[in-house]
């Protein structure tokens, strides 16, 4: 980059460096720091962003406690493996393992019980309408034609 290169020379302060090129004397700083640390002014984006709090320990403890206790909502499955992470960050890394933590009701599930006489067909069976034309509030009642 021509801002090192300038400076490399040994003619230009970094203040002069700065102003030449009209970036902050931070910026300048922070590149030679960069090149001093790395060997490279190239950007560094995959050390950009938060890192992440949930860590290869965090991931085994859940399948862990998830293997004993299927039920556990997330809250309880933050709070027993000690995380600091919100309820979120704990559904997404729980879908990445493909873990369920759905809750299951206590109860058995109900019978099935029939509710309809028979299958219904697939438009009207020709029986009158179960309400009146325009009674229904979702409905508005159209002027007929004369």
């Amino acid at each position: 980059m021509r801002i090192v290169a300038t400076y490399d020379e040994g003619r230009s302060t970094r203040e002069e460096v700065a102003r030449r090129y009209r970036v902050s004397l931070g910026m300048v700083k922070k590149l030679l720091a960069q090149r001093r640390a790395i060997g490279d002014i190239a950007p560094q984006h995959h050390r950009c962003g938060g890192k992440p709090k949930i860590l290869a320990v965090h991931r085994s403890r859940m399948r862990e406690m998830l293997a004993r206790k299927p039920d556990l909502t997330l809250a309880e499955l933050r709070e027993a493996v000690a995380v600091n992470c919100t309820l979120p960050a704990i559904h997404y890394v729980l879908a990445d393992m493909g873990l369920s933590y759905k809750k299951r009701h206590c109860a058995p599930a109900s019978r099935a019980v029939r509710t309809s006489r028979g299958r219904g067909g697939t438009g009207g069976d020709g029986s009158p309408a179960s309400t009146r034309r325009g009674s229904s509030s979702l409905m508005k009642a159209r002027p007929r034609r004369t």
